[in-house]
């Protein structure tokens, strides 16, 4: 790719292009619809790509932080942090008139749009880009959609994964050559538009730090409703590589997470929820593999793949989009 300055860069700039970004990160006690956010963080970029400023703050989700071995936040550490109504002006004021952008951005942009809805307010953003779909908009020659494979392929150094702050420094140093390449080509920037969530519960339960929270009458939660899946199917899940929109999900089993929202989570990610397993079955997700289970039966006749919740809800976080 051509270095280009940025004087070179302004003048060739497509007109389309918009002219401000926010990069942003947030760790999360899981991705569950009532899951909340434990850390934010968030990168202001210019219209081409250079850094602003930045800013990090921690939050206090009011229930247990979830999976501390991946953010590393402990109940003890999330305490005195604020809550995110406190927060919430503040992090409005660095994401205002720019384009959210995020890794996997379909997924950081629910966690902040729910925060605003139960905060009954929301978040000044109209647009998002995921650096995934920019990715292969780029056809970039990533050996898969994660983090930090778009990161060594533009040299740069990850210092503490799934740390918020550095997980955007991250995507911002990735993001500004990649928004560059795009500039030189007169690619398309995979623009998708964001619809502030407006439903919330005007008294609703908030268990704190220590009780797993769980869905009680009159808690916030968007409609149930499910359309189908807009996504062709593109066949089995394959080992190492992502999730991709409009693949076929089987669960069976027990789960950690209530089945009905780990179905919510996958069906917000592009995938599609299927009440048995065929030869068309992409995936089965089970905590009991061996179980004799129609579904874990056939999955092992059909040589479907077979993977427990823990790696599953994983794989959720880098959905890759489906083929355009």
């Amino acid at each position: 790719m051509t270095v280009l300055d940025d004087r070179t860069t302004a003048a060739m700039w497509p007109a389309a292009y918009p002219q401000g970004y926010a990069v942003v990160d947030v760790e999360t006690t899981g991705l569950a619809r009532d899951d909340r956010i434990v850390s934010a963080a968030v990168y202001r970029l210019d219209a081409q790509g250079n850094v602003e400023d930045h800013w990090y703050t921690l939050v206090n989700p009011e229930r247990d932080p979830g999976p501390v071995w991946i953010h590393g936040l402990t109940s003890d550490v999330l305490e005195g942090a604020p809550l995110f109504p406190e927060i919430a002006a503040e992090f409005a004021a660095r994401l205002d008139g720019r384009v959210l952008v995020a890794h996997n951005a379909m997924f950081d942009w629910q966690m902040i749009a729910r925060e605003y809805a139960r905060a009954e307010s929301a978040a000044p953003v109209r647009q998002r880009l995921c650096t995934i779909a920019l990715a292969k908009e780029l056809s970039l020659p990533l050996p898969n959609h994660k983090l930090e494979s778009l990161a060594a392929h533009f040299g740069v150094v990850q210092q503490r994964a799934h740390n918020a702050l550095d997980d955007a420094r991250v995507l911002a140093e990735a993001f500004r050559p990649s928004l560059h390449a795009a500039a030189e080509r007169n690619v398309r920037l995979p623009l998708l538009e964001c619809r502030p969530l407006t439903e919330w519960a005007s008294a609703p339960t908030q268990p704190r730090i220590g009780a797993q929270s769980s869905y009680r009458a009159g808690s916030w939660r968007p409609s149930r409703k499910r359309p189908p899946c807009p996504y062709p199917n593109p066949g089995r899940y394959e080992w190492d590589k992502p999730l991709k929109q409009g693949m076929r999900v089987a669960f069976s089993g027990d789960t950690s997470v209530d089945r009905e929202l780990l179905e919510d989570r996958t069906v917000e990610a592009g995938l599609h929820v299927a009440g048995s397993v065929s030869r068309l079955t992409s995936l089965l997700v089970t905590n009991d593999p061996d179980s004799a289970t129609s579904k874990t039966l056939k999955a092992r006749s059909f040589g479907t793949p077979v993977v427990d919740e823990a790696a599953y809800t994983q794989l959720l976080r880098d959905v890759s989009p489906a083929d355009g």
